[in-house]
């Protein structure tokens, strides 16, 4: 008892340092969980889902409120009309990307009081929330008692499993329904497993033991859509400890009895939650209320198959484990691969522990239907832990197909249970002693890690970066004093002026303030094309890495900004593409202006070429399919007028012997445009029917496209993609896949264009 005390005296200590080391605001989806809180704390009826004007909660509206009431009651007495001022948001974020160059910050934090206000109201709900982390931690020791009988070192090593890993110490220090959730689902599972105890010892059960476990699933069902899957697990747990009725005193007895018990499950479930999915198909027409949440969130270009779902299990891990703040600040590389393979090495020694489980279970004599039913009545704790993590990962799976959802702290309902699973895989089948050393090591690996994370990874990420010394400032390797308004550019450094498609340039900036700002002016890094008169590349953020906006900063006050501009793969090369900055407002457009009336400077050219020339112009490899790739293209000419044509030249591999004949389409488009016009389009079969093409042949096909006599003067995109027909007279068109073997769009971007 003592080293379980320990365990979750030491989770609350780094709950609570989570908890106070991340800003107001920059745990995930804080930023949309408060502000329904607040509606609710405010006195305000629960909002309805807008997708045309979704307000400041976004998707969360279409959460279960259990949790927001809660936290709406804790607060209710907090003034929070400083949200507006505390939820400072910055425009450029890079949310959801690890990026080499900061901007990971999804808002802006000015210097307030810590404990006032919407910043008081939101640690009183990450306390709380804490507080439900520490719950789920001891009911994940009691769950692995009943799975590990006789080993007491295995329920505390899978309750610091549970207590330290990183990303699950984040969460519990954040706004999030989740909180709740784990803890409600925790609690239901051990319920089932304690009434399953029950049964086995007394042969019946008493009711209230069936109408606690309903009440429970209603709060959950009321905090958490992942909790609807505890409903046929209960009604299976039900069965399980009741088949001996059945088999000893007949369906007679057995079935009414069943009946009653599922009725004491549904019942309350229905009463405390029902009102709410009810009240999802009144305004949505789905019980869920999927519908409006997706329409609020996106959803994928193209549902993912499982290859793609497959493709992006590095990020899953990395979000299991922990990826902080806008699920774009990592730990250390190794610290993901060495958890994985504990992992991966867990799940083999799994089937070890289940397997020598279920020898052990199946008796030798009698009727198979018999055999198994003893076996799954002796095996049910393992049974109902695997059972909830499969059905918590099979939902994640169904919700990531359609939406770009594959984190792995979605499967956190399950989080008691994957942690009792592992330590069983790890540990389980070995030898006493060996398993409680290994236990030891695994939770003292987890809390170090743990306890490094808000001070190694999590601070630095929001921490604005030193302002540049005189020595550094005098010693800039391109001085270009240059002054934009309120603004002056010191110079720069810039290690090399070239850059290849599918590469990336780096650039430092100096700063310096001349007086004080009220706008917040962003800065711009563009690569631009002259032949276009357009950036083909560029990076946009707030000053000190996206930290500090211009009204925050005093006179005389200097910044150093390193930005890295990525080239996409598509840039046309060779060109010799010229390097500007400048400052803009986010909100207007408006540009600083330098004293001669230019609202950009230029600082230099860049050369844009490929390492590798090949006697294919612009060559690429987009593979669409796996049936035929793009290998290079030509635009000619790249600037143009209404009514004029543009030769676009595509060089094709097919990937394999095809025996359908695809039509390739053209496009010429301004995908910012809301009217999603073409403004020129060709769609044609491949040059001589790709049923005819043999693997590894290249085939050269040129399309002519007119461009309308009405497109606007802008910069347009070109458009390539590949479609067929199926045998019912569907448009099908070929994805492309990524080398991970991931879909992506079914569409490829090439060059731009201009038309004047």
């Amino acid at each position: 008892m003592r080293s379980l005390i320990l365990i979750l005296a030491l989770f609350l200590l780094l709950g609570v340092s989570y908890a106070l080391t991340t800003p107001v605001f920059e745990a995930s989806d804080e930023l949309w969980h408060y502000p329904l809180v607040k509606h609710l704390a405010d006195g305000n009826p629960l909002p309805v889902q807008d997708p045309g004007n979704p307000g400041p909660w976004k998707q969360e509206a279409s959460q279960q409120p259990l949790y927001y009431a809660l936290a709406a009651a804790l607060t209710a007495w907090v003034d929070t009309r400083d949200m507006d001022e505390v939820r400072w948001l910055n425009p450029h974020v890079d949310n959801g990307v690890i990026t080499m160059d900061g901007n990971t910050n999804l808002a802006v934090h000015p210097s307030l009081p810590a404990w006032r206000g919407t910043i008081l109201a939101v640690r009183i709900v990450r306390l709380v929330s804490v507080l439900m982390g520490v719950g789920t931690v001891w009911l994940t020791w009691c769950l692995a008692r009943i799975v590990f009988p006789g080993r007491p070192d295995l329920p505390l090593a899978a309750a610091a499993v549970n207590a330290f890993t990183p990303m699950f110490l984040f969460i519990s220090g954040a706004v999030n329904n989740d909180n709740l959730a784990v803890l409600l689902c925790s609690s239901a599972l051990l319920l089932m497993l304690r009434n399953w105890e029950f049964s086995q010892r007394n042969g019946s059960l008493p009711l209230r033991r069936s109408l606690a476990l309903g009440i429970v699933m209603g709060f959950g069902a009321l905090t958490k859509t992942s909790a609807l899957g505890l409903i046929p697990l209960a009604l299976v747990s039900c069965l399980v400890s009741r088949w001996r009725q059945w088999s000893e005193k007949g369906r007679r007895r057995w079935l009414p009895e069943f009946l009653r018990r599922g009725a004491a499950l549904l019942i309350p479930t229905l009463v405390i939650a029902g009102w709410w999915y009810a009240r999802n198909v009144r305004l949505y027409g789905d019980w869920l209320g999927w519908n409006a949440f997706i329409q609020v969130l996106g959803r994928r270009a193209q549902p993912a198959n499982p290859v793609q779902l497959w493709g992006e299990r590095w990020g899953f891990s990395l979000s299991y484990w922990g990826l902080f703040g806008g699920v774009n600040v990592p730990m250390a590389d190794w610290i993901y691969r060495t958890l994985n393979t504990i992992a991966v090495v867990g799940a083999f020694g799994l089937l070890v522990w289940v397997g020598r489980q279920v020898w052990r279970a199946v008796p030798r004599p009698g009727r198979l239907p018999v055999q198994i039913m003893v076996a799954v009545e002796r095996l049910w704790p393992t049974a109902l832990l695997s059972g909830w993590t499969v059905a918590v990962m099979v939902g994640l799976v169904r919700w990531a197909t359609v939406t770009w959802s594959s984190q792995g702290r979605l499967v956190f309902p399950a989080i008691s249970a994957i942690s009792i699973l592992l330590v069983g895989g790890l540990f389980g089948w070995l030898p006493r002693r060996v398993g409680g050393l290994g236990s030891i090591l695994l939770a003292a690996f987890l809390f170090v890690i743990s306890a490094a994370a808000p001070l190694a990874w999590i601070a630095p990420a929001y921490r604005p970066p030193t302002p540049p010394s005189p020595a550094e400032v005098s010693s800039i390797s391109h001085p270009k004093p240059v002054d934009l308004g309120p603004m002056r550019l010191l110079g720069y450094d810039l290690p090399v002026q070239k850059a290849a498609p599918g590469g990336q340039l780096e650039i430092t900036l100096y700063w310096e303030v001349l007086a004080p700002m009220e706008q917040d002016w962003s800065v711009f890094v563009h690569l631009n094309d002259p032949v276009i008169g357009a950036p083909v590349a560029q990076r946009d953020m707030y000053l000190g890495q996206g930290l500090q906006p211009t009204s925050l900063l005093t006179p005389g006050q200097q910044v150093r900004n390193r930005y890295v501009v990525q080239v996409a793969g598509t840039t046309y090369s060779p060109t010799q593409a010229e390097l500007v900055v400048g400052m803009y407002s986010f909100e207007t457009g408006e540009r600083l202006h330098t004293v001669d009336g230019a609202d950009a400077v230029f600082l230099a050219p860049i050369s844009v070429a490929r390492e590798q020339q090949t006697t294919i112009e612009n060559p690429v490899f987009y593979n669409f399919g796996n049936q035929m790739a793009l290998r290079g293209y030509k635009v000619v000419p790249r600037r143009l007028r209404p009514g004029d044509t543009l030769i676009l030249t595509l060089y094709w591999e097919a990937l394999a012997d095809m025996d359908i004949d695809y039509t390739v389409f053209t496009h010429v488009r301004d995908l910012e445009d809301p009217s999603n016009r073409i403004y020129a389009q060709l769609d044609a079969p491949a040059p001589g029917g790709t049923s005819n093409w043999l693997s590894g042949q290249l085939v050269e096909a040129v399309y002519e496209l007119q461009v309308a006599a009405d497109t606007p003067a802008s910069v347009h995109e070109v458009e390539v993609g590949v479609y067929y027909w199926t045998p019912a007279g569907a448009l099908r068109r070929l994805q492309l896949r990524t080398e991970d073997g991931r879909l992506v769009d079914d569409y490829l971007i090439l060059s731009k264009v201009r038309v004047d």
